[in-house]
């Protein structure tokens, strides 16, 4: 696969609420192609609305980075190489439950941004979005 398909980014995202249902979580899911374009959104009921941006982001810096959120945060702290990038690029989120979707060879072909619980909850969600 050398491309992120709108069938492929509603798969990924009908997994994703799934699990949030089975969890009883309410999330916002943002699926983004690999330029960090917004391909997908799910906004399920009750699903906080000020996690609606925070999804969105965590989904292009996923893909901006090619790398976990969390992983970005991790290297974003005082001190650290990428301290202060979330003001970067019209804003980034540096905390969990954003991650790379790879295709081929490991190729990052786009990202999953979610919001709306507990960031382990969010990396439970975005997990199953990618499994």
């Amino acid at each position: 696969m050398t491309d992120l398909t709108l069938q492929e980014a509603m798969n990924r995202t009908a997994a994703g609420l799934a699990k949030a249902a089975e969890m009883g979580v309410p999330q916002n899911i943002a699926i983004v192609d690999a330029g960090g374009n917004l391909l997908h959104f799910s906004r399920m009921e009750e699903a906080w609305l000020g996690s609606v941006d925070i999804a969105i982001k965590k989904a292009r810096t996923a893909a901006f980075f090619r790398m976990p959120t969390a992983s970005i945060g991790e290297l974003s702290q005082p001190g650290g190489e990428l301290y202060n990038v979330e003001v970067t690029n019209g804003g980034l989120v540096t905390f969990g439950g954003g991650l790379p979707i790879t295709g081929a060879g490991g190729r990052v072909i786009g990202a999953v941004g979610v919001s709306g619980g507990r960031v382990p909850e969010d990396v439970a969600v975005a997990e199953a979005c990618l499994a």
